[in-house]
């Protein structure tokens, strides 16, 4: 069975073309960070490519290759930044896999020891924990 197209009206993509606002925290000319407003841990962020896929099965392997430096910088800054004990990295493919945004995107998510993953619905963050956390990330690039 073949995946349905790419939606170009996505919530990423509407990210992406600033239709939707977000707490950006980096970006180049193939990439774009931005934090999660409904992080699972304080300093919980997205990188997702900007060219269009719906996720790693169907992604340009040179999107790919663009995007996980990108995934890795964030993850040591993210550690360094909020003095995390760990970092997750997690990405969903399909539905059934846990993908609910049909964009590709890679969740950096740092982890402490002993404190539990909060659910990733439900409450949004507080924007302005979300730019201060984003904030203590750029530093730290």
């Amino acid at each position: 069975m073949t995946s349905p197209a790419y939606d170009p009206n996505n919530i990423f993509a509407k990210i992406l073309r600033n239709e939707i606002p977000s707490v950006r925290l980096y970006e180049d000319d193939h990439t774009l960070a931005f934090m999660d407003v409904m992080p699972q841990s304080p300093g919980h962020l997205l990188v997702i490519p900007k060219e269009g896929s719906r996720n790693l099965l169907d992604a340009d392997p040179a999107v790919l290759a663009r995007t996980m430096p990108v995934v890795q910088k964030l993850a040591v800054a993210a550690k360094e930044a909020l003095d995390a004990d760990g970092i997750l990295v997690t990405q969903f493919n399909e539905l059934t896999a846990g993908q609910t945004v049909f964009h590709l995107h890679f969740h950096v998510i740092p982890r402490y020891e002993g404190v539990s993953l909060r659910p990733h619905s439900g409450q949004m963050e507080d924007i302005e924990v979300l730019k201060a956390h984003a904030e203590k990330i750029k530093a730290a690039l």
